[in-house]
């Protein structure tokens, strides 16, 4: 039983160490890093609760009886204080919110939440969602699967929709991207937390797939995301959305996309085929996104990336073509009509670097005239808001605050211009 208390706290100890300290710059131990630390940040109270329950049952059992088992008591004690400075990073992620998003909109009008989006602020996470954390529906949101959205649809271009059980007209519409590194990645896989509780509170929210690398060759990704933003255009109205009112959002290489789609609309090399559909959006949420590939900024590439796309995405040389990988960074396109903007990274990142994130904010900040929100979040890992958690929690709270901005400000401008 000893042995098996000892190989308990050597597990506890690496898994909590790795979350605290992870690491970001060999790309050999990268991945591993990233998963093992976004596990036990999310889960940090499941894993507590696991590991005490297993260490008592050894305890009891006589683990404790040579010396080795003292010392893995004690090491296990240790890790287990990291995993509540873990959990209590994640709690603080409300107030990192709320923080970021009265400083971009200080000012100004729509700044301040209703009285009934206030009270539903307030509402705590669910005692079901954080025992069931991959419990990923609702009982009164509908779902659509595999909604084909372009004339060359075929696996990868098709969508699903997500709205309420009893839909009413012109309710606003979140397209979710998701991530995977531009070659992997599904449109049932990510951000289904945001899209299930936006859409049961009255959103109409779309979840689209996109052609992936290395079958797919940039720019065939963001004229796939710019193809499922005509498709909602033209076609949302069916479903109970607004079609002129949509904010896009993604993580990851979804964040990438979704703020490359953002900065670019309209742009006719783009939309081949589909030139005069007007592919603004009114608002942008970017998760962990990767928003400069040509070393536009004074922090280094994630390490890999520019191999990756050299290879697989863009299939060109960075030396001798580096104006494709220019064009394809979100940062060069910063641009002072952007719409409103709200970017959540997490400061223990370990696959898009935190500074790159916090540059393009403050360069994006610099030049837009909408407001740019940037929220930099304690402990987080890349793709912590997969499933449910104390901090997914309070991320999906600030952003009901975000999407009720981009709202008012939405129906505002319709006024002013005589739409009815």
């Amino acid at each position: 039983m000893t042995s098996l208390l000892v190989a308990l706290a050597c597990v506890s100890s690496l898994l909590t160490l790795n979350a605290l300290f992870p690491q970001k710059r060999r790309r050999e131990t990268i991945i591993f890093s990233f998963l093992a630390g976004w596990l036990t940040t999310e889960l940090a109270w499941h894993q507590l609760v696991l590991q005490l329950a297993v260490a008592l049952a050894l305890t009891k059992l006589g683990a404790v009886d040579a010396l080795a088992g003292k010392l893995a008591w004690g090491a296990l004690l240790a890790s287990w204080a990291g995993l509540l400075t873990c959990a209590s990073w994640s709690s603080r992620a409300g107030k990192c919110m709320d923080k970021a998003l009265d400083e971009a909109l200080s000012g100004r009008s729509g700044m301040q939440p209703s009285a009934a989006l206030a009270e539903r602020l307030r509402t705590p996470i669910g005692l079901s969602r954080l025992l069931w954390p991959f419990y990923l529906t609702h009982r009164d949101v509908e779902h659509i699967a595999d909604i084909p959205y372009a004339d060359v649809a075929g696996p990868r271009n098709c969508l699903d929709v997500y709205r309420p059980s009893k839909p009413l007209p012109n309710a606003p519409v979140v397209l979710q991207i998701h991530g995977g590194g531009w070659v992997v990645g599904h449109k049932r896989q990510q951000a289904l937390p945001l899209l299930v509780d936006l859409a049961s509170r009255g959103c109409v929210c779309v979840s689209a797939n996109y052609r992936l690398s290395p079958r797919a060759t940039f720019p065939e990704h963001i004229i796939d995301v710019k193809r499922a933003l005509a498709w909602v255009r033209e076609h949302i109205a069916q479903y109970g959305g607004d079609p002129s009112c949509v904010i896009v959002t993604g993580g990851s290489a979804g964040g990438h996309l979704a703020a490359l789609a953002a900065l670019t609309p309209n742009e006719p090399r783009w939309q081949p085929g589909f030139e005069q559909v007007d592919t603004r959006v009114q608002g942008c949420i970017a998760f962990y996104g990767i928003y400069d590939l040509a070393t536009l900024s004074e922090a280094p590439p994630p390490p890999g990336l520019i191999g990756l796309w050299q290879r697989f995405v863009i299939k060109q040389s960075f030396a001798d073509h580096r104006e494709a990988f220019v064009q394809a960074s979100p940062l060069h396109h910063v641009r002072s009509d952007a719409p409103p903007f709200l970017i959540i990274h997490g400061t223990h990142d370990s696959m898009a670097p935190t500074a790159v994130a916090r540059e393009f904010a403050a360069t994006l900040r610099g030049v837009s005239a909408a407001p740019v929100a940037y929220a930099e979040l304690p402990g987080a890992q890349h793709a912590f808001d997969i499933f449910h958690s104390v901090r997914t929690h309070h991320v999906i709270r600030g952003i009901h605050r975000f999407v009720a901005y981009v709202i008012e400000q939405h129906a505002a401008a319709r006024v002013s211009t005589g739409i009815s």
